[in-house]
């Protein structure tokens, strides 16, 4: 069973907003990124891991607005099998965004997802090895 255990979401300044998370609600600084795709910082409470992102170009966004956009951005499934999943959502009307389900399954240390949009285009990742400070 899939369990969600991954929201993102983009603003102009990730550590501003990620202070805010940290003296508001108690949640803990677990990660930073800065990738090709975002600049960013993820908190957890221990079991959800809240990815804090300023996107660095439209594409990579995916949302409409572009990289400028301030919104969750996507919610995450940590699930099983990136194979068994790619079949579920495309079955039930969902496309594939970024990333390719048979890519290597040598990217543990980078959190590693395949984007997909649900039919609404609400932005889906899945992730078969989690992300920092979520637990199964």
């Amino acid at each position: 069973m899939a369990k969600l255990r991954h929201v993102a979401i983009m603003v102009p300044d990730p550590e501003k907003t990620a202070k805010f998370f940290m003296d508001t609600f108690g949640m803990e600084q677990v990660g930073t990124t800065e990738s090709p795709l975002s600049t960013g910082v993820f908190l957890s409470d221990g079991t959800i891991n809240l990815a804090v992102l300023n996107f660095k170009d439209d594409r990579s966004a995916g949302v409409p607005g572009g990289k400028d956009s301030i919104c969750i951005n996507h919610i995450g499934f940590w699930v099983d099998d990136l194979k068994e999943i790619d079949a579920q959502i495309t079955g039930n009307g969902g496309a594939l965004m970024l990333g390719l389900p048979d890519d290597p399954d040598d990217r543990k240390e980078l959190f590693y997802e395949v984007k997909y949009k649900n039919p609404d285009g609400i932005i889906i990742d899945v992730s078969a090895h989690g992300w920092v400070g979520a637990k199964l």
